[in-house]
């Protein structure tokens, strides 16, 4: 398996795919086993540090990265840690 994480506690660290609409967050790690995938994500601006907001869920993953809108599978979601924004959804 492969991760790209953040340099601070994974404590409070969620699952994209498990967010509500309307959420918001720092991308904390990417943790899958499909290296070309990790690598497709990263070139897309999916990388540890990047803000996210869940616009989305149904039936796959929509979400803004920094200022790309971005549509991924259920289980890629699953692969994509997020640190929810304080006082968010």
């Amino acid at each position: 398996m492969f991760s790209v994480r953040l340099a601070f506690s994974s404590r409070g660290v969620r699952p994209l795919a498990t967010l509500p609409v309307g959420a918001s967050g720092v991308v904390a790690a990417i943790e899958d086993a499909d290296a070309q995938r990790m690598d497709r994500l990263l070139a897309l601006g999916v990388t540890p540090g990047a803000q996210v907001t869940v616009l989305q869920t149904f039936p796959g993953v929509v979400f803004l990265c920094d200022q790309t809108e971005l549509a991924v599978e259920r289980r890629v979601a699953e692969a994509i840690l997020i640190r929810p924004a304080r006082g968010g959804p």
